[in-house]
């Protein structure tokens, strides 16, 4: 055992495509069509997907979803209360240049108990978007 270097898991591919499929799936139960990413635990972009018809800013807000997800290791609306003016954390989301999302959306995607990556889905309202991340967990057998 090297006492020098950490273990750690990260999200395949293969887990990747399987969330994005689940939150197709449900955004055309709901109608609607929407930009969902899955990031690594280091943030980086891993599978990006945009149905025909979603907002072009859909992925883009889909990926600092799911960005912010992994790196807060929670779902993005979790911020919600605590970033209004004169709450605890007033200002977060304009940390590192606006990247922090503070809205629904986003979701850690953890294995075994492990953070290894971020979902965020975006295009429709909050409530839809967080929807369909978590039907994209259920796709993969996650929870929320």
């Amino acid at each position: 055992m090297n006492d020098h270097t950490v273990t750690t898991h990260d999200i395949s591919l293969e887990l990747a495509q399987t969330l994005l499929a689940g939150v197709k799936a449900e955004a055309g139960t709901q109608g609607t069509a929407m930009g969902a990413a899955v990031v690594d635990r280091g943030g980086n972009l891993v599978a990006a997907l945009r149905m025909d018809g979603a907002q072009i800013v859909a992925v883009p807000l889909a990926i600092d979803k799911a960005y912010t997800a992994v790196a807060c290791g929670l779902p993005t609306d979790r911020w919600a209360s605590s970033t209004q003016p004169g709450g605890g954390d007033w200002g977060f989301n304009t940390a590192l240049g606006g990247r922090m999302v503070v809205f629904a959306g986003g979701v850690p995607v953890v294995v075994d108990g492990d953070v290894v990556g971020g979902l965020g889905v975006s295009g429709a309202a909050a409530s839809v978007d967080k929807c369909c991340a978590e039907a994209g967990l259920r796709a993969a057998g996650l929870t929320a």
